[in-house]
């Protein structure tokens, strides 16, 4: 089962990427506000069903892949769609 985990900072807290990125787009002509830089992690699991698919990305997110006192995640399997 594939799975994509979104993960970017929490409304509020300082993203100096996302204030660069935003900088240099505003330099470069393009009328943009704020911008927020994040990543996206692809995964294969082995979970038989989307509940454990959900609950296993659920731990890998709060154990390695996103710090949730500052990032938030969003967790999407490719049998949702």
């Amino acid at each position: 089962m594939k799975a994509t985990v979104y993960v970017r900072p929490k409304p509020g807290i300082l993203d100096p990427q996302g204030q660069a990125v935003g900088s240099s787009l505003r330099q470069l002509g393009f009328d943009v506000g704020e911008a927020r830089v994040g990543r996206v992690v692809d995964l294969e699991l082995q979970a038989r069903n989307p509940a454990q698919a959900r609950a296993e990305l659920r731990l890998m997110c709060e154990q390695l892949l996103a710090n949730p006192l500052i990032e938030s995640y969003e967790i999407e399997l490719a049998d949702d769609a």
